[in-house]
C-alpha cells in the first residue's frame, strides 16, 4: 500500500481534520487525524492490518501489542495478517500496563502497533510495559507517523504513511495567540 494511497484513504473518510486541536500529547496542532473514522470500515482496517503486516511477515512475530484505545483496532488486524496472538496495554493510575489477564511469554517477540504516532510517547509507554513483562520487542509500526520519522520509541519503527505536521505547545500556538477555541478530539483526557 502506498502512502498516498493511506492518505486518501483518511481523506474520504473524513478522518483527517483541519482545525486548532489540542492532542493526546496536550501538545497544539492544525491537523487531526481521527483514526476511527477509518477504522470504521473493517475493509480499511484489514488493508492497513495486512499491510503492516507485510513489512514483518518474515520477522517470526509471535505477539502484537497496542496501547489502548486507538490502536486496539488495527493491532487486532495486523496480528491476524501475521497469525499472532493480540494483547493491549492500558492506564492503571497512569501506568501503561498490562490488565484483563494478559500475560507475556519470556522473550515472546513482539511487534507494538500504533494508529498514528505523533510524540511516540504511548508507543514507549506500551513497550516499558511489555518489556517489564517479559517481552522482546523487536519494532513498532502505525499506520501514520506524524513525527515525519523524528518520534523516537527506542526500537525501529515504520508507518504506512509519514507526515511532517507541525505540534507545538499551548505557549507558543499562534491559533491560541487569536483566541481561538481549541478541539480535543482524542481518546485521552488532558488539560489545556
Amino acid at each position: 500500500m502506498k502512502p498516498e494511497q493511506v492518505i486518501d484513504q483518511f481523506k474520504t473518510t473524513g478522518a483527517l481534520l483541519e482545525g486548532h486541536f489540542q492532542l493526546s500529547s496536550g501538545l497544539h496542532s492544525t491537523v487531526y487525524l481521527q483514526c476511527a473514522l477509518v477504522l470504521q470500515f473493517p475493509e480499511n482496517a484489514a488493508a492497513f492490518g495486512r499491510a503492516i503486516a507485510e513489512l514483518y511477515v518474515d520477522q517470526g512475530i509471535q505477539l502484537v501489542a497496542s496501547p489502548a484505545i486507538g490502536g486496539i483496532v488495527i493491532g487486532h488486524e495486523v496480528a491476524r495478517a501475521l497469525g499472532a496472538r493480540f494483547v493491549w496495554t492500558e492506564r492503571d493510575a497512569g501506568q501503561m500496563t498490562l490488565r484483563r489477564g494478559f500475560t507475556v511469554s519470556p522473550g515472546e517477540k513482539t511487534l507494538v502497533v500504533e494508529d498514528v504516532i505523533t510524540t511516540g510517547g504511548s508507543t514507549r509507554e506500551t513497550i516499558e510495559a511489555l518489556v517489564r513483562a517479559g517481552a522482546n520487542v523487536v519494532a513498532a509500526a502505525s499506520i501514520i507517523d506524524r513525527s515525519g520519522g523524528n518520534a523516537d520509541v527506542g526500537v525501529p519503527l515504520s508507518a504506512l504513511a509519514s507526515l511532517k505536521v507541525l505540534s507545538v505547545d499551548p505557549s507558543a500556538c499562534d491559533a491560541c495567540k487569536l483566541g481561538d477555541p481549541v478541539v480535543k478530539p482524542g481518546s485521552r483526557k488532558t488539560t489545556a
